[in-house]
């Protein structure tokens, strides 16, 4: 009997002993980890003859993204790069004297094409500086080579190839799946543009929104081909000659012939034309500095001022009242009144790359801005591939708005959109209901259409926010409200279309904003301040996924698919019901 015990006690020790090492090596690891995030991007030391290796490989993001712990613990680490980065590391390389030339590598990326026509315009600077751009890849994507169109050598692998074939834009339309599954969307709009409802009333795309799609995307497009045409020395009507002719299945000596590109060559062989570039003989090592690393090295030309600030508040991603993801309304609130109650910035910058969400979050989100120029300080808006519907709502009331050629926005109208599953409960799942209520109206369910007194209400109140919603850019933009009532109905227009229009007033990135509202402010020299501020560090990011819950925890990050679906099925069950939105194009 002593035995035993003794063998019971001599394993519950063992047990602790166990645990508490596997605890002592979890911590250590995690460590670890954190000390990789933290060194990633450490200072280094910018020698003569760097190279500036502008890699871009992965999601074209606004800024810079925390490294994910979990994503690090699985090895997947941040595949992400950032925009303000690079266009920061382009522009002040270019007075670099340590810097000799950049070298632009292009794996592949993800990203709209007003985030491409940023860095178009950022290595446009670097060129002035006389300084040589070199381009590679193993097989170019069409976003890719709208930007390495404009470097010194273009240089594809001998048996790559170069993609270009216009632009399109292709919509899913579920009506035919949902009646026969006995779903009916009920849908409250203003605007015959509006077409975020489209999908899930009809079964293709209506003759409005083709009309407004096709001015768009072929605006868009003369500007990229333009771009270029004058890039590579030939002009717009040879560009659309290589679109129609499907050049990706050319031999690659076409792509030398025809100048897409200068030479067919291996990477190696461009790194040995780089170390000459730099005086280096071949066994010796480039010094490549990555947008990242140049960043936090030097200082930048805009952050030559301990005194004048400009605040650069990013609104990334849909609008909505609740959550942690995206333009967060009451979150974004509180950015603002932050920089109300700051004296220390003298402007601001609001950079939106959003298609809307929440009619109502994009009015909380107006009205703050509004508080802020009542502080007799400057709001600028600088629009990146999306401001449209709530992201142009946001926008309206700047004192001045930049935006791309190729920026989306717009779409100013509203909808309201209340799916009904009767049919699919009664008819396919044999579910029936049975109703007791005290008023005409107390039942308001996704079990039962709703009458046409319903109906009626619900469209006053969707048009009364239209009518709000015109209001605010009518104030903002200095027009009539007919004037905006002539060019809204939710239509979509690109930023050239909407400088025509008076929706925007200048064509720029977020640097002009920036350095025009320096300008009128007298600045010289000045820092610039980006909001909100980045979760860098180990226990913000602990705190992070604390609030987010067990099923944020028990994933990889973003990374995980399951999470992406749940995220999904997440959103759609917290969308509110009437919106400012119009869909994500999807620009191939």
């Amino acid at each position: 009997m002593l035995k035993k015990f003794f063998i019971v006690i001599m394993g519950s020790l063992t047990a602790i002993w166990i645990s508490a090492g596997l605890m002592f090596f979890f911590f250590f690891m995690f460590i670890g980890v954190i000390a990789a995030m933290g060194d990633k991007d450490a200072q280094v030391e910018v020698k003569k003859h760097s190279v500036l290796h502008v890699k871009l490989e992965g999601e074209l993001v606004e800024r810079p993204v925390p490294n994910d712990i979990w994503s690090e613990l699985y090895g997947m680490g941040n595949t992400s790069v950032a925009l303000s980065e690079i266009n920061g590391a382009i522009r002040t390389a270019a007075n670099d004297d340590k810097i000799d030339c950049m070298f632009l590598e292009l794996p592949g990326s993800e990203g709209g094409i007003a985030m491409r026509s940023d860095i178009v315009d950022a290595i446009r600077v670097f060129k002035q500086s006389g300084k040589k751009i070199i381009a590679y890849a193993d097989s170019y994507s069409q976003g890719d080579y709208y930007i390495a169109s404009l470097a010194d050598e273009v240089f594809v692998n001998p048996v790559g190839a170069v993609d270009i074939h216009g632009l399109s834009s292709q919509n899913l339309f579920f009506k035919g799946a949902m009646d026969k599954l006995g779903v009916k969307m009920q849908i409250v709009k203003v605007g015959t543009y509006k077409s975020a409802v489209e999908p899930f009333i009809l079964t293709e795309m209506s003759e409005a929104n083709r009309e407004q799609t096709s001015l768009y995307l072929n605006n868009i497009w003369s500007n990229m081909t333009g771009t270029i045409a004058e890039a590579r020395g030939t002009d717009s009507e040879t560009v659309n000659q290589w679109a129609d002719s499907l050049i990706m299945c050319a031999a690659p000596t076409f792509y030398v012939d025809s100048r897409i590109v200068n030479s067919l060559a291996y990477r190696n062989e461009v790194i040995d034309e780089l170390k000459t570039l730099t005086e280096k003989d071949k066994d010796e090592k480039l010094n490549l500095i990555t947008p990242a690393q140049y960043c936090a090295s030097v200082t930048l030309e805009h952050q030559k001022s301990e005194k004048n600030k400009i605040a650069v508040l990013y609104a990334v991603g849909e609008i909505s009242d609740t959550g942690n993801e995206g333009i967060v309304g009451p979150t974004m609130v509180r950015e603002i009144e932050k920089l109300i109650d700051d004296d220390d910035n003298a402007g601001l910058v609001l950079r939106v790359n959003s298609p809307g969400g929440s009619a109502f979050a994009s009015e909380q989100i107006w009205e703050a801005l509004q508080r802020y120029k009542k502080t007799e300080r400057p709001l600028y808006v600088s629009m990146s591939d999306y401001a449209a519907s709530g992201g142009y709502y946001i926008s309206c009331g700047a004192d001045k708005i930049y935006a791309q050629p190729t920026t989306i926005t717009g779409s100013i109208g509203i909808f309201g959109m209340i799916p009904c599953v009767e049919g699919l409960m009664t008819n396919h799942l044999g579910v029936t209901t049975s109703t007791v209520q005290t008023n005409p109206n107390a039942t308001l369910s996704l079990l039962t259409p709703l009458n046409t007194q319903q109906m009626a209400k619900l469209q006053q109140h969707v048009s009364r926010g239209y009518e709000t919603f015109v209001g605010r850019c009518a104030a903002g933009r200095g027009k009539t409200v007919d004037e905006i009532k002539a060019i809204a109905e939710g239509r979509v227009w690109d930023g050239s279309e909407a400088l025509k229009l008076g929706l925007v007033d200048e064509l720029g990135n977020l640097d002009d904003a920036v350095q025009a509202m320096a300008d009128e402010l007298g600045f010289e020299k000045y820092e610039v301040i980006a909001y909100p501020k980045l979760k860098l560090s180990f226990w913000e990011q602990m705190e992070e996924l604390q609030e987010e819950g067990v099923i944020r925890a028990m994933v990889p990050g973003s990374m995980s698919e399951e999470y992406r679906m749940y995220q999904q099925v997440k959103s759609l069950t917290e969308k509110p019901v009437v919106q400012a939105r119009m869909d994500y194009v999807i620009v191939r």
